[in-house]
C-alpha cells in the first residue's frame, strides 16, 4: 500500500487501537509472564486494563461493535484509521479461535503440557509482536502490513 497522509490524531487513534487485541492476548501469556517477573512488570498497565475489562460484563464485545460502527463503517473516519482497526478485530478474532482451540487442548494434555504450553507462549508472542508492529507503524503513518490480514482487512472496508 502507499503511505497514507495523516494527521498525528488519526496516527494517534490507530496506534491506541492496537491495544484491543494486545490486551486481549494477555491470557495466552499467564505461564510466560509468571515465569518471567521482568516481563509481567513491563505488561503490567495492560494487566490493569485487562482486569478493568474483564469485570465489565460483555466490555470485549462492546469495543469490538464500538470499533466496528463508529470507526470501520463509519465513512467519515480516514482510511488509515478503518485500515487498523479492522486489522486490530481480525488480530482479536484470531485469538478467540485460538482461545476456542486451547478449551480443547487444556483438557486433553493440561494446562502446564508441553504442547498447550508452548502454544499458548507461540500465541501471545506472535499477538505481542504484531501489535507492536502495528502500533509503530501506526505512529510513523504508514500501514503495518501483516501478511494475510492486511488483505483481509483492506477487503471488509468500503
Amino acid at each position: 500500500m502507499n503511505t497514507p497522509v495523516t494527521d498525528a490524531k488519526d496516527r494517534s487513534f490507530a496506534a491506541l487501537i492496537y491495544l484491543f487485541p494486545l490486551v486481549y492476548s494477555l491470557p495466552f501469556g499467564i505461564l510466560l509472564l509468571s515465569q518471567f517477573p521482568w516481563l509481567y512488570q513491563f505488561f503490567s498497565p495492560l494487566i490493569a486494563i485487562y482486569g478493568i475489562t474483564n469485570s465489565l460484563p460483555f466490555a470485549s464485545l462492546i469495543i469490538f461493535f464500538g470499533l466496528w460502527f463508529a470507526v470501520i463503517r463509519n465513512d467519515n473516519v480516514s482510511y488509515f484509521v478503518r485500515f487498523s482497526a479492522m486489522q486490530a478485530i481480525l488480530m482479536n478474532i484470531i485469538q478467540i479461535l485460538f482461545s476456542l482451540i486451547m478449551s480443547i487442548l487444556i483438557p486433553a494434555f493440561g494446562a502446564q503440557g508441553l504442547l498447550t504450553e508452548t502454544l499458548s507462549n507461540t500465541i501471545f508472542m506472535g499477538s505481542v509482536v504484531a501489535c507492536f508492529y502495528g502500533i509503530f507503524r501506526s505512529i510513523q503513518g504508514e500501514y503495518a502490513e501483516l501478511p494475510v490480514l492486511s488483505d483481509a482487512a483492506s477487503s471488509q472496508i468500503r
